[in-house]
């Protein structure tokens, strides 16, 4: 794997992990990797490992996580996608992965920059704007309170399977990063929840939703209501799916890709 680093058009130094396939088909597109709020591009390793054979790979890390700078400002999602959109212009064609957050930036990229350098949606473990809603959060409360032990619960959280310490403690610290109220604006995106249902409805290429049980019954809905589109959920999974259950995850995108 190579590091590498771009500006964006309001001068923001991005870092972006990437290799490319050394056995490639020319016309295949490349795996474009968009981690969740405040996470590193480096939490897609189990991926960019087992792909970078075969396929060119590239995660990003956004604006405030990972290596990439910690800007003042620009953590609204007009902003946040306009980096994407310079990270997808980097590649002659992408299938776009976003988790979580990115799920949702991958989501409203298609939306403000349209699908031409885009192969293919996968979306993992987001709510998507389907009925129904998920519960109401007190977690940009907890942060306010005690931001270090909020985190610490979230890290802890989101896998099922066991982590090393300091793996967790990295996760931390990398989140911690990023200033407070950039936290809390990345978590309140002042969009309704159809805006991205009804994105994700109009997207008219293949489209893979990859849940655990708590969006389960939005991805029965999305199947519903925009036939075609492929979901898959992980029972025994924690929120990053694809680190708890990497084989099965990078089986499900291998043959999704496949089949492009």
């Amino acid at each position: 794997m190579t590091s590498s680093y771009w500006r964006t058009s309001d001068g923001v130094r991005l870092h972006v992990i990437e290799r490319s396939g050394l056995v490639q088909a020319h016309e295949s597109p490349v795996l474009a990797f968009v981690p969740g709020w405040s996470m590193p591009a480096a939490i897609w390793q189990a991926q960019l490992q087992a792909f970078a054979p075969r396929y060119r790979v590239a995660a990003l890390d956004p604006r405030g996580q990972g290596l990439s700078d910690v800007p003042q400002d620009g953590y609204s999602v007009e902003r946040r996608v306009q980096d994407i959109a310079q990270f997808v212009e980097r590649y002659p064609r992408v299938v776009l992965v976003g988790w979580s957050l990115g799920a949702l930036e991958a989501l409203h990229y298609v939306h403000a920059h349209g699908d031409a350098k885009v192969a293919a949606l996968v979306l993992v473990d987001s709510s998507v704007g389907e009925q129904p809603p998920p519960p109401a959060s007190r977690f940009t409360d907890a942060l306010r309170a005690d931001r270090h032990q909020a985190l610490n619960a979230f890290v802890q959280a989101i896998f099922r399977s066991e982590r090393t310490a300091q793996e967790l403690q990295a996760l931390v610290d990398g989140a911690l990063r990023l200033p407070l109220q950039a936290s809390i604006d990345l978590l309140s995106y002042p969009r309704p929840r159809e805006h991205w249902r009804d994105i994700a409805r109009a997207f008219r290429k293949p489209l893979l939703y990859v849940v655990t049980p708590q969006f389960a019954a939005q991805a029965a809905n999305l199947a519903h209501h925009r036939p075609g589109t492929r979901i898959e959920v992980f029972a025994q999974a924690g929120h990053a799916l694809f680190a708890d259950e990497p084989r099965r995850f990078n089986a499900l995108l291998e043959d999704f890709v496949r089949g492009l």
